[in-house]
């Protein structure tokens, strides 16, 4: 039997087949993949994300790659609104997540119908998220980086990276819980955020250590420098290692794999369910 990831959101159950695929649409001009970038003829290319069977559709307006500039949480909001309004209009039943660490962007999105927040500070960078996590029945994605994005990259150390990010998790997951006891968490150890590529690396193969927190994971390795760094290819020219990454995320316990490259994700879905 295939497994399901179960969640409630605005009140109504949800089950995706795991591993859920999690496209994503960046409402930003400064994406470090130029061709995610949304723009009116994405419009054509979300359509045809719905029709091949995407699980949920990612919308951010802020570029949180190393070094990127912080936009307020108006500038995002003007970026993400229309986005949203569009597919919420013209696909109601596809699932939404919001790529925010603003809480005024999250509760903004959830009053129009969006399903997931997706928050890359885990609650570190602005306050006030506690408050929409309390507010709202939706699960909240949180992730694991170790400084922003002006700082994250400059010189990440770890003691043990797996039992380091683990332990935030576990303070986190706590931290959460006494404020709603019934939060659904999914949890992202954010490849790429704070870390060099042995972290990376040792964060992939040991993965499934993750799964002592008993919650969803959510892998994002998408064109990442770790797999341009391995093939030594550009971002555009990484999709077939990053859909190979993926794959081993899901051998390892991934429930969601967040990608640029949705058709090639949902291949990997079938091949994983058929004959894992």
């Amino acid at each position: 039997m295939r497994k399901k990831l179960e969640f409630v959101s605005h009140g109504q159950p949800y089950q995706l087949e795991i591993p859920a695929v999690m496209g994503i649409i960046n409402c930003t001009p400064d994406s470090f993949l130029s061709e995610s970038r949304y723009q009116l003829d994405m419009q054509n290319k979300i359509q045809h994300w719905i029709q091949m069977g995407v699980d949920i559709l990612d919308v951010g307006g802020q570029s949180t790659r190393p070094g990127a500039d912080y936009i307020d949480a108006d500038t995002e909001w003007s970026r993400v609104e229309p986005v949203i309004l569009w597919i919420r209009k013209t696909f109601p039943h596809q699932v939404i997540s919001i790529d925010t660490f603003h809480p005024e962007v999250a509760l903004k999105a959830l009053k129009l119908g969006v399903h997931i927040i997706n928050d890359v500070s885990a609650g570190q960078w602005v306050v006030g998220m506690q408050d929409i996590i309390r507010a709202f029945d939706v699960p909240y994605i949180i992730m694991h980086a170790q400084g922003n994005p002006q700082t994250m990259q400059a010189n990440p150390t770890y003691a043990n990276v797996v039992q380091d990010i683990i332990f935030f998790f576990q303070n986190k997951i706590e931290e959460i819980l006494e404020s709603k006891p019934n939060a659904q968490l999914w949890i992202d150890p954010g490849f790429g955020f704070g870390k060099n590529f042995e972290h990376n690396q040792t964060i992939l193969q040991n993965l499934s250590a993750l799964s002592v927190l008993n919650y969803p994971i959510l892998a994002g390795l998408s064109r990442k420098k770790m797999i341009q760094t391995t093939l030594n290819v550009s971002a555009e020219d990484a999709q077939l290692g990053s859909t190979l990454a993926h794959l081993l995320a899901a051998v390892k316990g991934a429930s969601v794999i967040r990608t640029h490259d949705v058709d090639a994700s949902i291949t990997l879905k079938k091949i994983f369910n058929t004959f894992n």
